[in-house]
């Protein structure tokens, strides 16, 4: 059988070992790859900040690890590089490959919108529709033009907008114990 223009091509997590270790991202969403480049240094500095806060939360309490930009191979169709995940020592036992990639959703993912419409979309559509299939209980959306947080919460089974938070709040949530962290604080 032929194959036609109509049929499409799908990734898979083998084909991600083809290509070259050259800085830019490589994921795979429903056997669709997506490269993108290093992200801003803007873009790293709010990871970096709401990851820290979520450190030192994780340090006090013990209950939990933080991560950047960690591989997530939930199949082979699907396979995804987060900005920041949270995952309980709990999950994180049961979600660890020997390759040190998680295997399945860590409690709370965090994203950080780069500009424009595609990487818009990936991150507010096709990633929180696959973040909630596979689990996430929390899905953060920084936008760091906007200086905004959408959360996302689990709720009957599915991720659903529960807030959007801006400068003058406060981060807090059910997922984490005493966490709070002032969103001004994310974008300074």
């Amino acid at each position: 059988m032929s194959s036609t223009a109509s049929e499409k091509v799908r990734w898979t997590t083998a084909d991600l070992e083809l290509f070259p270790d050259d800085g830019k991202r490589y994921e795979i969403i429903d056997g669709e790859l997506f490269v993108t480049r290093a992200p801003h240094w803007k873009h790293q500095n709010v990871c970096v900040k709401i990851g820290t806060q979520l450190e030192i939360w994780s340090n006090q309490t013990g209950l939990g690890q933080v991560a950047f930009a960690p591989g997530i191979i939930f199949t082979d169709d699907d396979n995804v590089i987060p900005d920041v995940v949270w995952v309980s020592n709990e999950r994180l036992s049961e979600i660890l490959d020997e390759a040190g990639h998680l295997t399945g959703a860590p409690e709370l993912v965090i994203e950080v919108l780069s500009p424009g419409e595609v990487q818009k979309k990936r991150d507010k559509q096709l990633k929180l529709k696959l973040y909630s299939v596979q689990g996430v209980q929390e899905y953060w959306i920084f936008d760091r033009e906007k200086e905004t947080v959408e959360i996302y919460r689990r709720e009957n089974g599915v991720l659903k907008l529960a807030a959007t938070l801006y400068k003058e709040d406060n981060l807090t949530s059910p997922l984490l114990p005493g966490f709070s962290c002032a969103v001004k604080v994310c974008f300074s």
